[in-house]
């Protein structure tokens, strides 16, 4: 072959070695990003309907389904990936009508300045927050008002939310114009109407301190339940409408408490007769840790049982529990024992049962994933309903048994009835290529300090050395499991794991300390976060335990993650660069001192207590504390439109690398917030997140 035409035989190995176009997705990525996400199943509580939200693609749209045959029907008619949320969804409780919420962010730790709700696909009218409504046997839905957390009462009438107030509208988006019910100090929230739909109960948040109040709507007043100088919330009335239990914790004040160290948060449960707001004290915690105010999505769970007892959820015993207490007082009853969480609590029709989910079963493996259970508020051995490999969440009651979501380690979520005649997908197959998933293998290893850490790995068959990728979950009060998971950003990170394991990555998602799934003390670890970066150590035992698999090249080990994972992956590389040779980081935290300053310094006065020492430990637990290790090569993505992680997490970081010299890139998606609302936006990360990890890691 003469010089001159060598490139002729080498074009295709040239052209196979290219990068593609940063616009054009990687092959395979938008099949694997296909996946249908179903949330916020609810059930009537008369009609056996129930009804859920679905996104494909960026298009989001409510289903429902009617007893007996369940045959699912479209309510909404949504077509396009505009970035709009779909939320709130509800019934009327007669199960007649249903309303839900377009618009907004309601993950956000902070509301945009003016109010001013997300635009992320550029629509060239600014988009609002409105409420909408349906009737359940079919109809064109009617958007009735601008405002959020809609609720229905028995008698028709809709509450609601809009700047803080409570208003209400006529249900047919007609002329007559929404009004507000009455004038309140404080921002209210936690709207629940009693049985007969004759008083509304809520929460009024007024910064320090907190009231539950009740509104009659007949007598047009407002009466307040035991008002004091704490926090009350989470309103549930009997059923008999009479009285409205609701917790309580100490307000914000006195003596600065230490913000190193975990130190108890002790609450109370309270029952006040709902026409004179005069109450007392049904139960209290223990002053100890683990009698602390459950940190636990989902929180409390306070429901009103059959026997006049009220149950809740705690972590008395070091687990997040399900107890029943009688409205009279005495001592609670545990009803969940175990080592292991409840979650997605959710009372039975006749209330003399709990349903939920735990991370509990026969299998060891059970440890991480789902199954609902049945318990029965007086006591018992509860009931496992969903036995399996596959992981079942959000159950609701219907009367020939219940429905719930449910997915596997290869097929994503699908909505599910299960009855005496058997269990059933209802909401049908969407095309999806669920077969060539791997199923992700529980493993364990040891941190430094000896903690047992979880993970998932993500491996597929073959002799040669890959490079490898750690994936560290947000939060941080989550737990990745052996299945797609319950909520969409994880979702999505699921899907990005299972693509790069499927193109020659081993991957490896950390349960790091701080997450749940395993106790309130590794949840609650000393030195955590900005207090130390505890957690730290179990990402490095992650990339360690990779290091050990023979069928991996210790050289090649890359991390990813977003918001607490895109934090821990600016540390990994800061800290340990000899390890991790590339990452992505994702919205991620790069100096707890400036958040702390932004969002939690104490009050101006004399008493500071620990907050400079708190302030100094926060920096150097912060990625910016290290650039001057930092060697590796990095990709930063956020959306400007953050309301979770400020950009200048961002901005800053990159300045600092700039200075320091170190390698990185940049994908900034104008007017997105932290979860990204937009199937496109999605793409754009998860096609430079691949193809980066691919060019830095892959020979």
């Amino acid at each position: 072959m003469t010089l001159r035409f060598w490139w002729l035989a080498t074009l295709p190995m040239l052209l196979a070695s290219m990068p593609l176009p940063a616009e054009t997705p990687p092959p395979g990525l938008e099949a694997m990003l296909a996946y249908p996400f179903v949330n916020e199943l609810v059930a009537a509580e008369k009609g056996d309907r129930i009804a859920w939200l679905t996104t494909v693609k960026g298009v989001r749209n409510v289903w429902i389904a009617t007893a007996p045959g369940f045959a699912p029907r479209q309510v909404t008619r949504g077509t396009a990936d505009d970035g709009q949320e779909l939320t709130g969804l509800t019934f009327s409780p007669d199960g007649i009508r249903l309303a839900w919420v377009r618009g907004g962010d309601h993950d956000a730790n902070w509301p945009a300045e003016g109010g001013v709700q997300p635009n992320p696909a550029d629509a060239l009218e600014q988009p609002k927050l409105t409420i909408w409504t349906a009737l359940a046997a079919g109809g064109t839905p009617v958007k009735v008002a601008e405002g959020d957390h809609p609720k229905l009462s028995a008698t028709g009438k809709l509450a609601y939310v809009k700047d803080g107030q409570v208003w209400t509208a006529p249900l047919d988006g007609g002329k007559v114009k929404p009004e507000r019910l009455f004038y309140d100090a404080g921002k209210d929230a936690d709207l629940a109407w009693s049985p007969n739909g004759a008083k509304l109960a809520f929460v009024s948040h007024r910064r320090d301190h907190n009231f539950v109040g009740v509104y009659d709507v007949a007598a047009k007043t407002v009466t307040w339940l035991t008002p004091s100088t704490g926090q009350d919330e989470d309103p549930v009335w009997s059923p008999d409408g009479r009285r409205v239990a609701f917790t309580r914790r100490p307000g914000a004040g006195g003596t600065p408490e230490p913000m190193l160290v975990d130190v108890p948060h002790p609450w109370s449960i309270r029952v006040a007769d709902a026409a004179t707001g005069e109450g007392r004290e049904v139960w209290h915690s223990p002053r100890t840790l683990d009698g602390s105010f459950p940190e636990v999505p989902g929180g409390v769970g306070l429901a009103w049982a059959a026997g006049d007892k009220l149950s809740f959820r705690a972590e008395l015993d070091g687990w997040a529990h399900l107890y029943a207490v009688a409205v009279g007082g005495g001592e609670p009853v545990l009803l969940t024992p175990g080592k292991f969480i409840v979650e997605n609590v959710k009372p039975t029709a006749d209330r003399h049962g709990l349903l939920y989910t735990a991370n509990t079963g026969p299998d060891a493996s059970d440890d991480d994933r789902r199954h609902i259970y049945r318990v029965d508020v007086d006591g018992g051995t509860p009931a496992m309903l969903t036995p399996g490999t596959g992981l079942e969440f959000l159950p609701v009651p219907v009367s020939s048994g219940l429905a719930y979501v449910a997915v596997t380690g290869q097929r994503p979520a699908s909505v599910h009835v299960a009855s005496a005649g058997g269990d059933r997908a209802i909401d049908g197959a969407a095309p999806y290529p669920a077969a060539s998933l791997v199923v992700p293998q529980r493993v364990t290893f040891t941190a430094a300090d000896g903690l047992t850490i979880h993970g998932q790995l993500f491996v597929t068959a073959g002799n040669e050395k890959k490079p490898a990728v750690i994936f560290v979950h947000g939060g941080p009060p989550r737990q990745m499991l052996l299945g797609w998971s319950y909520m969409d950003y994880y979702s999505n990170a699921y899907a990005v794991n299972q693509y790069l394991a499927a193109h020659g990555f081993v991957v490896l998602s950390v349960n790091y300390r701080l997450g749940i799934g395993y106790g309130r003390a590794f949840q609650h670890p000393a030195k955590g976060g900005p207090a130390g970066a505890s957690e730290y150590q179990d990402v490095v035992a992650g990339a360690k335990y990779l290091q050990s698999l023979p069928g991996v090249d210790p050289a090649r080990i890359g991390i990813w993650g977003g918001s607490y994972g895109g934090y821990l992956t600016g540390l990994a590389l800061a800290r340990n660069s000899d390890i991790f040779k590339a990452g992505v980081d994702l919205h991620g935290v790069h100096d707890w001192s400036r958040l702390l300053y932004e969002e939690a310094a104490p009050a101006k006065r004399y008493e500071q207590g620990d907050w400079p020492e708190l302030v100094k430990t926060a920096f150097t637990s912060s990625p910016d504390a290290d650039v001057a290790t930092w060697k590796s090569p990095v990709l930063l993505i956020q959306g400007d439109d953050d309301r979770n992680v400020r950009f200048n997490q961002t901005i800053d970081l990159a300045r600092r690398l700039d200075a320091a010299g170190v390698p990185y890139d940049e994908l900034v998606l104008p007017n997105e917030i932290h979860g990204f609302l937009r199937y496109d936006s999605w793409l754009k990360a998860d096609s430079a997140t691949v193809r980066f990890l691919e060019a830095k890691l892959k020979p």
